[in-house]
């Protein structure tokens, strides 16, 4: 998944495999990562862990392929570990034995990860291949070991929707990159120089000013991320400023997912357009001083399985506007600000009162922010991890 695609899970999984990387040099982890056969970079390359011995096996079966539940069986019979960890929710459901032990052996352990169900909640939104891929989710729980799940929300929603026993999950959070944090000016300075000059060019050529603050959102384009709400109240914003104060700009951080082309026409119809920065796509560098430089982030989703932006931008220090929805109020906890998901009028007050204000929250959430991300971290999290992998073995 990581050879094919960077984001959301392909994240999870390279910060995951970082962690218990490390931990095999003080447990009893022997860790072997399955990678695609076109990845000609070792584990330890992709994984920038210079020195740390990491055993891998190439896959010829491609993630979400049509025939990947008849292709990786058969590969992992020929090179099998005692647990197969699945970080894309489905698991092989046909396990061999090991090592081609007689039929009484015991089989592959398998756990899963399971980020969100979204695709339930939301299935107008998947494309006919997703539907075929999620599609095959409760057989997934059902045949898994042991279910990982991001967020106590994501947890209950397993239970809820597909009835699978709360004794059969574990919740182990998520957390962002070590990279995200408060930058001073003179890291700024350098970042924007560097790695961080190409979003810094294309928001100067949208005519954001040097050193000038902003509105963000981080998240795909896409109808889940309830955009229209975060519109609508950012043309109020505009319209209820004081005389004199400037105005700010929304700069919207995310490549495009799907049936987006109504977003952009109420951004048309709002008369946004030149209010309006879309980024496209953004690499980790930029994504940390788009963090930095804003007044807030705002975060109106109908569902996340997690949600890492808002996590993120507070460990930068910047405050969060998050809808209190599914996992949103626990990744922020009372740090962020919670606002009903589909109340325009309370959106547009919060912004208001971030954008009014946001030399002083901006101050008082430099350690405010950093210290509540701390609570989240992935060698927790990879500890959590093993400690599944140990409890389906016993």
């Amino acid at each position: 998944m990581v050879y094919y695609r960077q984001a959301g899970i392909g994240q999870y999984i390279l910060n995951l495999l970082r962690e218990l990387a490390l931990l095999q040099a003080e447990t009893e982890l022997d860790l072997k990562i399955y990678q695609s056969r076109k990845e000609s970079r070792s584990p330890t390359a992709w994984l920038d862990l210079a020195g740390q011995p990491i055993a891998k096996h190439n896959l010829w079966t491609p993630p979400h392929h049509r025939l990947e539940q008849i292709a990786l069986p058969l590969e992992l019979a020929l090179a099998g570990p005692a647990v197969f960890h699945s970080p894309d929710f489905i698991p092989p459901f046909r396990r061999p034995a090991l090592n081609f032990r007689p039929k009484w052996y015991h089989k592959i352990k398998s756990v899963i990860t399971v980020h969100d169900l979204a695709f339930l909640h939301f299935p107008q939104l998947l494309t006919e291949e997703s539907d075929r891929y999620y599609g095959q989710i409760d057989k997934a729980t059902e045949s898994a070991d042991l279910i990982i799940a991001v967020s106590k929300s994501t947890a209950q929603d397993i239970t809820n929707q597909l009835g699978t026993p709360p004794e059969k999950i574990r919740v182990v959070y998520e957390a962002t990159n070590p990279l995200f944090r408060p930058l001073d000016q003179a890291e700024m300075a350098k970042l924007e120089e560097t790695e961080a000059a190409g979003i810094v060019a294309k928001l100067a050529e949208k005519g954001l000013k040097p050193g000038e603050s902003f509105l963000l959102f981080v998240s795909t384009i896409e109808p889940r991320k309830n955009l229209p709400t975060l519109l609508k109240a950012y043309r109020r914003l505009l319209d209820d400023l004081p005389e004199g104060e400037s105005r700010p700009r929304l700069v919207l951080a995310g490549r495009e997912g799907w049936l987006f082309a109504d977003i952009y026409a109420l951004a048309e119809e709002l008369d946004l357009q030149q209010a309006l920065i879309w980024t496209g796509g953004v690499e980790m560098p930029e994504l940390l001083w788009l963090y930095n430089r804003a007044a807030c982030l705002a975060l109106p989703s109908l569902y996340e399985g997690f949600g890492l932006p808002p996590l993120e931008a507070l460990a930068c220090g910047t405050p969060a506007l998050v809808a209190d929805t599914s996992s949103l109020p626990e990744v922020v906890g009372e740090v962020g600000q919670k606002l009903p998901p589909e109340e325009v009028a309370a959106w547009a007050t919060a912004l208001n009162n971030a954008w009014l204000e946001r030399t002083r929250r901006k101050a008082e959430m430099q350690t405010g922010g950093p210290a509540w991300a701390s609570r989240f971290s992935w060698r927790k999290a990879a500890l959590e991890t093993l400690a599944c992998y140990k409890e389906v073995l016993d």
